[in-house]
């Protein structure tokens, strides 16, 4: 099909889906929150939290409609897509709560829906409103999001990109053995199934590699090359940038036109279709970042999740959607870029890992030239595993949090059973946020990267009585996000 159907046929598609969804919410009010998360930010852990805090009556003073009791009845409801997997929340909050344990997380799409009963603070919306809103939570990985960009670029772009990006900083030794063989094949011989699959599982390596613990890199496409679920195997899988690709059109039969052919079927077969009937009928969006990792690692990680910020933050298409072009297009029209793990720190540096995200973000907005859309920047704590304390220490305070280590995690050459408590300084964010994003090859004298402590800890203890679970999970500042979220519709 020719470009220009292609894109009239996905156009009207979109619009098609647009016009459903928008008569469906006209008879029950509607609003589809996308949940996402890169490099193991807890997306999992933050809509299982959010859902018991809404159903058990959590704590939280920032969410205007709860707070003035105009929320009268919240439920769980049957899901209204069929073909997509439920999001198991009973089972997550029983891992959370009863084993204290951290549930899997998901690594593929799933909804969930809650609906909220309330009253308008308006006279005018009391009268014309049925007072419900139905939240359709959809959860997805962060890998997806970042293959977005895909649909913009052809194989050549695509693959100059990636081995541009592969010959810098870290990446430049743990690319070595796929640019290797990216180098030494003959791309313009008769394509060969063998050379095909060695090169897709050299480039997976690759990617994998980037993504561990050790190095906390966030810029992965394509996204399910790290999680191919029933694809595994599958020929949209099965192929690998090439580098320093010759001018001209692939010949006829070759490796190359294999390479190219297979790009374009992952765009048509996973990208689209997740953007078409998943991505872009989203009302609202919250992306989790683990930047405390990325600080950890230090600046190159830092300027890596800076720039799948801005890829994830140039999908969104912003902009605040009018009555009439709502039934045809849908614009995301607001965005939340959450800091989680804001327990691992005391409170006096979540102000600072807030300065820290909105230097993120900033540089990523001003990339993409955004504007229009409601966005925002926190640091939270779906579940709060830690409480704070101070110690003695030659004489000064420190401000220290108290929790328990996963059992393996060592500190100071300590092994924890995952059973016994223990207090911990992680150390100071900078002030000043620019600090932590120097060149340390060319100017080391002004590269101020902390010393910090970060383990993983166990979930906290929930009390139970007889009748069940009464204590709702404890958080930092997920009801600020609910408000900010979807505060406005329940106004």
């Amino acid at each position: 099909m020719p470009p220009f159907m292609t894109r009239f046929t996905d156009d009207a598609r979109l619009a098609l889906d647009t016009l459903t969804d928008r008569a469906s919410s006209l008879v029950n009010p509607t609003l589809r929150l996308g949940v996402t998360g890169l490099s193991r930010a807890g997306k999992t852990v933050f809509i299982s939290s959010l859902v018991h805090n809404l159903l058990n009556g959590g704590r939280l003073p920032v969410f205007d409609a709860v707070r003035s009791g105009r929320v009268s009845k919240i439920r769980l409801e049957p899901q209204p897509d069929d073909a997509v997997p439920r999001f198991q929340y009973e089972d997550h909050i029983t891992a959370l709560v009863r084993d204290r344990v951290w549930p899997d997380s998901t690594r593929a799409i799933s909804q969930l829906r809650i609906t909220l009963d309330y009253e308008s603070a308006s006279g005018w919306n009391r009268l014309f409103s049925p007072g419900r809103l139905s939240i359709d939570i959809v959860d997805y990985p962060g890998e997806w999001l970042l293959d977005l960009p895909l649909l913009t670029q052809d194989f050549r772009t695509f693959s100059a990109r990636t081995a541009d990006q592969a010959k810098t900083g870290m990446r430049t030794e743990l690319s070595a053995d796929w640019l290797a063989m990216a180098v030494s094949v003959d791309i313009t011989a008769p394509a060969v199934e063998a050379d095909a699959r060695r090169l897709a599982e050299t480039f997976t390596l690759y990617l994998k590699a980037c993504k561990s613990d050790e190095r906390s890199l966030s810029t992965l496409p394509p996204g399910r090359f790290l999680m191919p679920g029933d694809l595994e195997g599958s020929p949209a899988l099965t192929f690998s940038p090439l580098p320093a690709l010759p001018d001209g059109r692939a010949p006829k039969g070759s490796l190359w036109a294999m390479m190219e052919r297979r790009y374009e079927a992952y765009k048509t077969h996973v990208v689209k279709p997740f953007y078409r009937e998943h991505f872009a009928r989203l009302d609202r969006q919250i992306v989790l970042i683990d930047a405390l990792q990325a600080i950890n690692r230090g600046p190159e990680s830092l300027l890596d999740l800076e720039t799948a910020l801005a890829d994830v933050l140039a999908s969104f298409q912003p902009g605040t959607n009018s009555f009439l072009s709502s039934f045809l297009t849908k614009r995301i029209d607001k965005v939340l870029i959450a800091a989680t793990k804001a327990d691992h720190l005391h409170h006096e540096s979540h102000d600072r890992l807030e300065r820290i995200t909105e230097r993120l973000v900033h540089r990523a907005v001003e990339r993409i030239g955004m504007s229009g859309a409601g966005l925002d920047v926190m640091a939270i704590a779906s579940v709060r595993a830690t409480r704070e304390a101070t110690v003695n220490h030659d004489g000064h305070v420190l401000p220290v949090i108290v929790g328990t280590p996963i059992a393996g995690e060592t500190i100071n050459g300590e092994t924890f059973n995952g059973e016994r408590k223990t207090a911990i300084f992680t150390g100071d964010l900078p002030k000043n946020p620019d600090s932590l994003f120097q060149d340390l090859a060319s100017k080391p004298e002004e590269s101020l990267v902390p010393d910090l402590t970060f383990v993983r800890f166990r979930p906290p203890h929930i009390e139970e009585t007889g009748g069940g679970l009464k204590l709702s999970v404890p958080h930092i500042r997920l009801d600020r996000a609910m408000q900010f979220l979807f505060g406005d519709r329940l106004a």
